[in-house]
């Protein structure tokens, strides 16, 4: 299957899974895949991922998704940058989420990284995505 938005299209199956209470879910494997799931492992978002083949063969990724009392941790998962439309931000104009309850995934030149950190490191790069 060829996707023009691979990290969009894990973002969607993620919130989908969680929209439907399902333990894990499942995407094809990549890099920037791996190290946003990275970041949403160490903010508590997702309980973990490993490493997987699909029915085809190919590696995979399955994600162990986080619930609370019955509800999914991750309210809100939104796609900022696309790839029609990239948005980058210096270290000054880095989105807070929610007033600071969410977090922004930032791609940057020391790798991907929460809003949080990117700002402790002083660097800017492309906003990713926003969880709350």
């Amino acid at each position: 299957m060829n996707l023009n938005d691979p990290v969009g299209d894990m973002l969607t199956r993620i919130r989908n899974a969680s929209m439907r209470n399902k333990s894990t879910c499942s995407t094809p494997a990549s890099k920037l895949r791996g190290w946003v799931l990275d970041v949403l492992q160490s903010e508590g978002y997702i309980r973990g991922y490993e490493a997987a083949t699909d029915d085809a063969g190919k590696p995979a990724i399955e994600i162990s998704l986080k619930y609370f009392d019955g509800e999914p941790v991750i309210k809100e998962l939104k796609r900022i940058s696309t790839p029609g439309r990239r948005v980058y931000v210096g270290v000054n104009d880095i989105p807070t989420v929610r007033q600071g309850l969410g977090i922004a995934i930032v791609s940057t030149p020391k790798g991907v990284m929460s809003d949080a950190q990117a700002r402790t490191d002083n660097v800017g790069g492309e906003v990713i995505c926003t969880v709350f």
